[in-house]
C-alpha cells in the first residue's frame, strides 16, 4: 500500500502559517520554513507582552498618582496609607484619571488621606 501525504491538510496548515506571518519582513512573510519560526516567536511575544502590559500600566499610573500627591506636599506611600485608613477603595487606575482630569477631586482626596493619617497618629501621641 502506498504512503500518503495527507496533502489537503498540509497545505491548509501551511497556508494558515504564512497568513499569519504575512506583512514580516522578506522571507519570514514568503518561506514556510522561516514564516513558521517567525509566527511561533511572534505569539510567545505576545502572550509574554500581553501580562507586561498590565505591569506597565499600573506602573504609569503610579508615577502620575506620585507627581499629584507630591504637588500636594504627600508622598505616594503617605497617600495610600491615608486612603487605607480613611477606607477609600479606589483603584491606582481611578485615582491616576483624578490626578490628571480632576484636580479638584484629587485634592478632597489628599485632604480626606491626610485628615485619617492624623486621627491615625493622634492616639499614639
Amino acid at each position: 500500500m502506498p504512503r500518503t501525504s495527507n496533502s489537503p491538510a498540509s497545505r491548509r496548515r501551511r497556508k494558515k502559517t504564512l497568513d499569519a506571518a504575512k506583512g514580516y519582513f522578506g522571507n519570514k512573510s514568503k518561506l514556510y520554513r522561516y514564516a513558521k519560526e517567525a509566527v511561533q516567536h511572534a505569539r510567545q511575544y505576545a502572550y509574554r507582552d500581553r501580562r507586561n502590559k498590565k505591569r506597565t500600566w499600573r506602573s504609569l499610573w503610579i508615577i502620575r498618582i506620585n507627581a499629584a500627591c507630591r504637588q500636594e506636599g504627600i508622598t505616594y506611600s503617605r497617600f495610600t496609607e491615608g486612603l487605607k485608613a480613611a477606607g477609600v477603595e479606589l483603584d491606582r487606575r481611578v485615582l491616576a484619571d483624578y490626578a490628571v482630569n480632576d484636580p479638584e477631586a484629587f485634592k478632597s482626596l489628599v485632604a480626606r488621606a491626610r485628615e485619617a493619617l492624623e486621627a491615625k497618629a493622634a492616639p499614639a501621641a
